[in-house]
């Protein structure tokens, strides 16, 4: 695990109903390898908040190219039934619970990354939540709850992206 991924596990677990699995394996069929590519990967983390009943499968990225979370986020849009399948499955996440990725970006590259992403994979079916990687540190939220922390307003991030709540994914969870 890297420096980032430790931030970041600090600040998703400032937030107590919220816990968190560092370095998730995700697989999508036990009985295939696990060296398999394109049917397993290794997330930063799963967090798992309990308040919101939402699985958020987060990834990390400070790398000025973001093609590979890029290409992450399409192949996981293309597997999504798997996934939840999987989530299931292995970590024991309720059928009923929202499953979201959550992304972790610098703020600089909050704009080449949306404009990659919407090339790339089909918006509004799959929204991750996008926090800039700035918000992270420690002193930049409250460290036992994380209530009050700033506002994502300013950095270009589409409503949809911002908002803890689902949207787009999980439709049989609505239903």
């Amino acid at each position: 695990m890297d420096h980032y991924q430790g931030v970041v596990e600090d600040y998703l677990r400032a937030d107590r109903s919220v816990f968190v699995n560092p370095e998730f394996c995700l697989q999508l069929s036990p009985s295939k390898p696990l060296s398999d590519s394109g049917t397993m990967w290794h997330l930063d983390h799963l967090a798992v908040d309990m308040r919101r009943q939402t699985a958020f499968l987060c990834e990390v990225a400070y790398a000025h190219s973001l093609a590979a979370m890029v290409r992450r986020l399409a192949t996981w849009s293309e597997h999504w039934d798997e996934i939840e399948i999987a989530l299931e499955r292995d970590a024991c996440i309720p059928k009923s619970f929202a499953k979201r990725p959550w992304v972790f970006i610098p703020a600089n590259l909050i704009n080449a990354f949306l404009r990659r992403y919407s090339e790339e994979v089909l918006m509004g079916f799959f929204d991750p939540l996008v926090t800039p990687l700035e918000m992270t540190a420690p002193w930049s939220y409250c460290t036992w709850n994380r209530i009050g922390e700033a506002s994502k307003d300013g950095y270009g991030i589409p409503p949809e992206m911002r908002s803890l709540e689902a949207h787009g994914l999980n439709h049989q969870a609505a239903l």
